[in-house]
């Protein structure tokens, strides 16, 4: 995996910092953000420093449940998801890329929960967090 870029820790990930580090995929930032607002007006969104990490991190929620994490890379960004074993039919039964079936299926478990992580390079990346989306909530 790459490394995070948002590692200043007294550099609040504004907008324009997030937009000189996302390149060419701005337009797919500003489309997952659109659609998110648009379909799920009750999620939160907060940005954080993690010391452990060194780097800022997005954490998605509804209510004080964790929906996905966001991290920056360079040109690119990425959700991280967690899913229990009972979401695991879903998954691999959903209209997600094989390459990510593939992820979740090998995954290295956490506890009791595997991750899935979708780095935005196209279109396709925007309709995959999408359904991860609304399984997420759907299992938590």
């Amino acid at each position: 995996m790459e490394t995070p870029v948002l590692t200043n820790q007294d550099e609040f990930p504004s907008e324009e910092i997030l937009f000189s580090h996302l390149g060419r995929s701005k337009t797919l930032w500003k489309a997952m953000f659109q659609s998110l607002h648009e379909h799920h007006p009750d999620l939160s969104e907060e940005w954080k420093y993690y010391k452990d990490g060194k780097s800022w991190l997005m954490k998605v929620t509804r209510k004080s449940k964790t929906v996905f994490w966001l991290s920056v890379i360079s040109k690119a960004f990425r959700t991280t998801f967690y899913f229990t074993d009972k979401a695991e039919s879903a998954i691999l039964e959903s209209s997600i890329s094989e390459e990510l079936k593939e992820q979740f299926r090998t995954g290295k478990y956490y506890n009791k929960i595997r991750g899935l992580t979708v780095t935005f390079k196209n279109k396709n990346d925007l309709q995959f967090a999408e359904t991860l989306i609304d399984l997420k909530l759907k299992f938590m």
